[in-house]
């Protein structure tokens, strides 16, 4: 497949991350903690940041959350994680930003919803925040979304469509509803005083086709970074699909500065699920890269065993528990390729693909199980203790392969 360029866009700097332009695709998350509660809000984001999230952003919405705000920052701080936490503000977020100072200067960028700063006073409201942003200089992402769009200009965009010869299609006017929201969002944000570069847009819907043609016409009009995602993903299952389907769309087209996939986790579910999705989608596409990939077959009658994929699911936890130690110690070990195979058909040929792979044996076959290093069989491995073996191997290779420029400090460790 052949990706388009990135379409060119201004850098905005997040709290030393730069997001636009030639930038690496930048990974975010949001917390779903009561944001009141310090402790447990700053315990998610450091977990967040730890998975891979390099923006994470809170809700801010009573004055319980905003005086919280710096708190949590401490706490993150205090526990060596530096990672720019974003404000999510409806409704009162000039109200919260102006009364509560400390946590204005604490954030790292502001996320104003044009659609809900305030009734009559809309524009009024959106100007405290962006002077707010201004006096602190912060930039401001301007999120559209087609759940919360501003009721007064979608009216207006509507009966002007309904006096056209021809009308158009109702969805088209939403989507131009959207469009006009954000751009005019930013025009506004611009003669309040916001510099051009601190500006970041969002338009996000639900669905795939609807995601996909409001960027197309959004990164058409303008030169802002884009964060995408849908509003809603969903459940499991359903909500990966949709993400990984739109995004990538879009992202292979070079539309897109940073990405979350907002996934509704399940009751007890790990919040971090939607950060290692969001580094597959941009791993699979080969605009990143954050951790060693392990290629599995899927089994079929020759692999009647499960071993195989335990000792897949093994390794592959094996490799995330070890890359916050094998980011910092061996730089470039997340290109590393590894195959865990389960019969002789595809086996053998998989594994001398990757950088270190493992052949197991099938139903009926002989039972050993050779191990390929760049492509060249180096031990045949029998017996019970064939995972142990083989992740001796694979840590071998990592400290051979990609090995440590400089002592790291226990500091640099997340």
């Amino acid at each position: 497949m052949t990706f388009a360029p990135r379409r060119r866009t201004v850098t905005t700097v997040v709290g030393g991350i730069p997001v636009g332009s030639a930038h690496p695709v930048v990974v975010q998350s949001m917390t779903n903690t009561d944001t009141a509660d310090a402790a447990s809000t700053a315990a998610q984001i450091i977990a967040l940041a730890r998975a891979g999230s390099e923006l994470v952003r809170v809700t801010v919405n009573t004055d319980a959350a905003a005086a919280a705000v710096p708190e949590i920052i401490h706490r993150v701080t205090d526990a060596g994680v530096h990672v720019p936490i974003i404000g999510d503000f409806h409704y009162n977020g000039h109200l919260l930003l102006a009364k509560y100072p400390a946590c204005a200067t604490a954030l790292a960028k502001y996320r104003i919803n044009p659609g809900n700063v305030g009734g009559k006073r809309r524009d009024d409201n959106f100007r405290t925040i962006v002077q707010i942003a201004v006096a602190n200089d912060k930039p401001v992402r301007i999120g559209v979304n087609w759940g919360s769009l501003d009721q007064d200009l979608l009216t207006t965009l509507m009966d002007e469509n309904a006096r056209r010869p021809t009308p158009r299609d109702a969805r088209n006017v939403y989507i131009e509803a959207m469009l006009e929201s954000a751009l005019r969002s930013a025009r506004l944000a611009e003669e309040t005083g916001l510099p051009h570069e601190y500006i970041i847009l969002s338009a996000k819907v639900s669905g795939v086709g609807d995601l996909v043609d409001v960027y197309r016409l959004l990164a058409s009009r303008c030169d802002f970074p884009l964060h995408l995602g849908l509003t809603e993903a969903g459940l499991g299952m359903k909500g990966t699909v949709v993400s990984t389907a739109a995004l990538s769309i879009l992202l292979a087209e070079g539309i897109g500065d940073t990405i979350r996939v907002s996934l509704t986790p399940r009751p007890g579910g790990d919040r971090a699920e939607e950060v290692h999705i969001s580094q597959q989608i941009l791993q699979s596409l080969g605009l990143r890269s954050f951790a060693p990939q392990v290629s599995a077959c899927p089994g079929c009658g020759r692999t009647t065993s499960t071993f195989f994929q335990h000792m897949a699911e093994d390794i592959q936890a094996y490799l995330r528990e070890q890359m916050p130690i094998w980011r910092v110690r061996h730089p470039g070990v997340e290109e590393m390729r590894v195959a865990v195979m389960g019969c002789v058909v595809n086996g053998p040929g998989e594994s001398k693909h990757a950088n270190i792979g493992i052949s197991l044996p099938g139903t009926f076959e002989e039972p050993k199980a050779p191990v390929y290093v760049d492509g060249r069989l180096v031990v045949t491995l029998k017996g019970e203790h064939i995972v142990p073996e083989f992740l001796g191997l694979l840590e071998d290779y990592v400290a051979r392969t990609y090995p440590a420029p400089n002592p790291p400090s226990a500091a640099a460790v997340l």
